[in-house]
């Protein structure tokens, strides 16, 4: 009986010890989460954009903002401003040729002059990637929301409209980054008339105050 417990020890202890040793190298896997290396505060961004959707002309965008970052997260975008320099498309210019359709037709009145805003922004997303394994690129998407008024060139053309959108920010350095935001306004045009305005937008975002 000795003899047996001496020949099962012999046994099961070099696997007890090699497991422990197994144990101690690798104690679990571990997740980490890494800590931005760009953070916001101050935002000041230039931008250029387009009014793609109307039938009737097109509109090109300059575009001014700024944003006040309260964390990695959350920030409000407390005033933008944009000006549209709106161009003819052919089919304007073809009903005006061919049809004696007149230029001052409601139809045609309707364009985006400039408009004002502000929004709610939330990125929820951060991450980087790698370029041809030479370089890593940082960036951020982001949702915003908030209201709009916008002139239309209509006499009476104020009119308030819901702004929606996403976006995407791609840093460069700690002061600099580059964001492109597609959003769309609702405008309410009328009694129960809507309509939509949709923009695309990249801007150069100047970033001050902040921490990298």
């Amino acid at each position: 009986m000795r003899n047996a417990l001496l020949l099962l020890s012999s046994l099961l202890l070099p696997g007890l010890a090699h497991a422990q040793a197994e144990a101690l190298e690798n104690p679990g896997t571990v997740s980490a989460v890494q800590e931005r290396q760009y953070r916001m505060n101050h935002e000041l961004t230039l931008g250029v954009g387009v009014l793609p959707a109307d039938a009737f002309y097109k509109g090109v965008l300059g575009s001014v903002g700024y944003t006040y970052h309260f964390s990695d997260s959350f920030a409000w975008q407390v005033g933008r401003g944009s000006y549209s320099y709106n161009l003819k498309t052919s089919l304007r210019e073809q009903l005006e040729r061919d049809f004696d359709v007149a230029p001052t037709n409601a139809a045609f009145e309707e364009q985006v002059q400039w408009m004002v805003g502000s929004d709610l922004v939330w990125s929820p997303i951060y991450g980087k990637m790698a370029i041809s394994n030479r370089s890593v690129v940082h960036f951020t998407g982001f949702l915003l929301g908030g209201a709009t008024v916008m002139k239309l060139s209509r006499s009476d053309g104020f009119r308030p409209a819901v702004n929606l959108g996403v976006g995407v920010r791609v840093f460069t350095s700690r002061n600099v980054s580059f964001r492109l935001d597609v959003t769309n306004n609702t405008v309410f045009v009328g009694g129960t008339r809507l309509i939509q305005v949709p923009t695309f937008q990249l801007s150069t975002a100047f970033n001050f105050g902040a921490t990298e």
